[in-house]
Formats: C-alpha cells, structure tokens, sequence
C-alpha cells in the first residue's frame, strides 16, 4: 500500500472515529433532555398532588374545627339542661316544702276553729287550685 493510501484510511479512522464520537454526544444529549422532561413533568405531578392534597388537609381541618364547635355548643346546651334540671327540681321541692308549709296551717287553723269541717276537705281543694294557678302560671 502506498503511503497515500494509508494517510487515507487513518484520515477515514479519525473521521468515522469522530462522527461515531459525535453521534454518541447527540445520543446523550437527547436523552439527557429527554430524562430532564420526564423529571419537569414528574415535577408538575408533585406539585399538583400537593396542591390537592393542602387542599384536602385544609377542608379536613375546617371540617374538623366544624365538629369541634358543634361538639362545644353541644355540651354548653347539656350543661345549660342540667343547670335548667336542677333548677327546676329546686324549684319543685321549695314549692312542695311550702304546700307542706300550708296544709300545717291549715290544719292547725282547722283545729282551732270551731265551724271548720274536720276532713279539711275544703282546705285541700283550695291548696289544689292554688298549686294548678302556680304550676299554671309559670
């Protein structure tokens, strides 16, 4: 072979040596920007899931805070039952104490009064409409 012919084929060596290496770099080019796609829309997933997911905390959170007054408002009206409850039981044994009070006296005043009737018959209906006028009352 000539020397001419050698120079040929190394100059060829080097240029198809040269063209793989460039075909080589473009091939990882574009999958390297390829790759960098994929990770920008991974990315836009990632933040999207987030954003939905601050959203469901969020409605999770007021919803929870919704139950926690309910539940609040809910015991103040037990609580404010029960002060009614005893209230009215106060009430109902002052007023029973009293009807007590009463029918003492008017036995005591049915003893000492000679033109009484000895049942208290008439004392008792009185006490009766006096208590239904209360209770009525009220």
């Amino acid at each position: 072979m000539s020397t001419g012919a050698v120079i040929a084929i190394i100059v060829g060596a080097v240029i198809l040596v040269a063209l793989l290496a460039s075909v080589a770099v473009e091939a990882r080019r574009t999958r390297h920007a390829a790759r960098r796609r994929e990770a920008r829309g991974l990315r836009e997933q990632a933040r999207s899931q987030t954003i939905q997911v601050e959203s469901a905390r969020a409605t999770a959170d007021e919803r929870a805070a919704t139950v926690k007054r309910a539940q609040a408002e809910a015991e103040e009206r037990a609580a404010q039952a029960r002060r009614e409850g005893a209230a009215a039981q106060r009430h109902t044994i002052v007023a029973e104490r009293e009807t007590q009070v009463a029918r003492e006296r008017y036995d005591k005043a049915r003893s000492v009064d000679p033109d009484a009737s000895d049942t208290g018959e008439d004392e008792a209906h009185e006490l009766d409409a006096d208590r239904e006028q209360a209770v009525g009352g009220h």
